[in-house]
């Protein structure tokens, strides 16, 4: 009688999975003023603040803060609105709104956490940190995306990289702890973690490994010891411990993880198949691209003349 404990409670699922989306478009969010996406480079701070000693706990609720703030405000982060001169008081005001339009779907336990790490998330503007190197190889390394044995490989672009994939399960992962008794620190640390690997294993897909067979396991394990080797050796043996948890879906962080990355695997197919039948209307009429303003009469009328 296991099966109905297989993921959290199918109403809370639905409810959070619209939230769960809405983050995830980070992903895809960039900025003039750094390199790769949103979620690249929540993925890099993470690590330089674990490898620097952060509490993953800490770590987690800020990262998961700035992912709620930041489906509303998009690259509209608290080092830019500091950098625009707002105190920081009024800095977590903004991110606090932000957070407030996504929370209802939440767990009133994870609001509360993620409401409290807002100052430490205005706070921690400091100096870059250095990654370890695994860091940079997970952000270029492309996800297979959906492949069959003995099917031709779809090829959707852009394609999502290791680093935001990853960065997508321990966020979602955090976000559902409340809802499965898991720890959030610990969900969010082996989202983090689970495709060590693929800082060297380019990534071929289920097809791909059902190919490597019997080869695929001791080749996981070795690249994922030469990458926790790197690390802190706190840091490592927790890591490690919560990696074992990849092949369970009993326990509350098996079944945490789980949730958090097939539905992660499932939402970005949902962002390619939304992306290809996109259509003007849904830009113009329920995106008001054209939206109200001052001028919005004239703008409509150029539209108009133009035949748009």
């Amino acid at each position: 009688m296991t099966t109905a404990l297989a993921a959290p409670p199918v109403d809370r699922l639905a409810t959070v999975t619209p939230t769960l989306r809405q983050i995830g478009d980070l992903k895809r969010v960039r900025v003039a003023h750094a390199e790769g996406s949103a979620a690249e480079r929540s993925f890099a701070r993470s690590w330089a603040a674990l490898t620097d000693g952060a509490d993953p706990m800490v770590v987690a609720d800020r990262e998961c803060a700035a992912a709620l703030a930041g489906a509303r405000l998009g690259g509209v982060d608290a080092a830019t609105l500091l950098a625009c001169g707002l105190a920081p008081t009024e800095v977590e005001t903004v991110l606090a709104r932000a957070i407030d339009e996504m929370a209802a779907s939440l767990h009133p336990g994870t609001v509360r956490r993620v409401r409290a790490a807002l100052p430490g998330l205005v706070a921690d503007g400091g100096p870059d940190l250095p990654v370890p190197p695994f860091v940079t190889a997970l952000r270029r390394q492309p996800r297979a995306g959906a492949t069959a044995a003995g099917q031709p490989r779809l090829v959707v672009e852009p394609a999502e990289n290791h680093a935001e994939h990853c960065w997508a399960v321990a966020v979602y992962g955090a976000l559902l702890a409340d809802d499965t008794d898991a720890d959030p620190a610990e969900a969010f640390l082996l989202g983090l973690a689970h495709h060590l690997h693929n800082a060297r294993l380019p990534d071929a897909g289920y097809a791909g490994e059902l190919l490597l067979g019997a080869h695929l396991d001791p080749v996981t394990s070795r690249l994922t010891e030469r990458e926790l080797a790197g690390l802190p050796p706190q840091l490592a043996t927790r890591i490690e411990a919560v990696l074992a948890f990849r092949v369970d879906a009993e326990t509350p962080l098996g079944r945490t993880f789980h949730a958090a990355d097939v539905l992660d695997r499932v939402l970005q197919v949902h962002h390619h198949a939304r992306a290809a039948a996109f259509t003007v209307e849904q830009a113009l009429v329920d995106r008001s691209l054209v939206h109200d303003g001052p001028v919005v009469t004239y703008h409509r009328a150029v539209i108009r003349a133009a035949g748009l």
